[in-house]
């Protein structure tokens, strides 16, 4: 095996592609092992592998590391991505704790029953453009760096980047009133190692289909 982090999970974003998007931003090469049937899955549960028979797992420095903020706290620890000292990883942490509520909107969408999705996408834009993004828009806009702590790039700038990405796939215009977070998405897309991770034929996953739907579905829903 080669000192690549090695990522399993199923090929799509849902919970590990926040892992990709850290390791992508830090500009660490990784290598990734995909499953799509249950029997792949219960091989790696009856394996021990998995601490709590659940993925994302990814495997770095000797660990089989599973739970995704552990695994995200760590990479962002590893490669000097998560502040100076304790105030700004509390900072960063807070940040990154609201970005994952709104990306839990985005993650279960998909599943949504079709009558739902309508309603669910109103629910996403009103909790995206009242409760989250007016708080980074503050933020920036307070703080006067290009960054959303300290005066470097962190964990909270990347997991930022993802959300506003995302959220954009399913409400185009949703960054319209807000003049800080599209200065801080062009600058953000011209990093050299996220500019690399939003090229074609990168390791960032598109957004679900129905296969993937159908292939969580099939494998957890049981």
């Amino acid at each position: 095996m080669s000192g690549k982090p090695r990522l399993t999970y199923l090929n799509g974003r849902g919970r590990m592609e926040a892992i990709r998007w850290l390791l992508a931003a830090a500009g660490v090469e990784f290598e990734e092992v995909f499953f799509d049937t249950e029997e792949q899955y219960e091989k790696l549960v009856k394996g021990g592998s998995l601490l709590f028979q659940q993925v994302p797992l990814v495997e770095i420095d000797g660990m089989k590391m599973v739970q995704t903020r552990a695994i995200l706290s760590y990479i962002a620890g590893k490669y000097n991505l998560y502040g100076k000292d304790l105030k700004e990883r509390a900072l960063i942490d807070m940040y990154v704790e609201g970005i994952f509520d709104l990306l839990q909107m985005v993650l279960m969408f998909p599943f949504s029953p079709p009558e739902e999705k309508e309603k669910n996408l109103e629910s996403m834009k009103e909790k995206a453009t009242r409760r989250y993004f007016p708080v980074f828009e503050k933020a920036l806009k307070q703080h006067g760096q290009d960054f959303l702590v300290g005066d470097k790039f962190s964990w909270a700038d990347v997991q930022l980047m993802q959300g506003i990405l995302e959220v954009e796939e399913k409400i185009p215009d949703v960054l319209s009133g807000f003049p800080q977070l599209q200065a801080f998405k062009t600058k953000m897309s011209n990093m050299p190692t996220i500019k690399k991770f939003l090229q074609p034929g990168s390791p960032r996953k598109p957004p679900a289909d129905k296969h993937y739907v159908e292939t969580v579905l099939k494998i957890f829903m049981k």
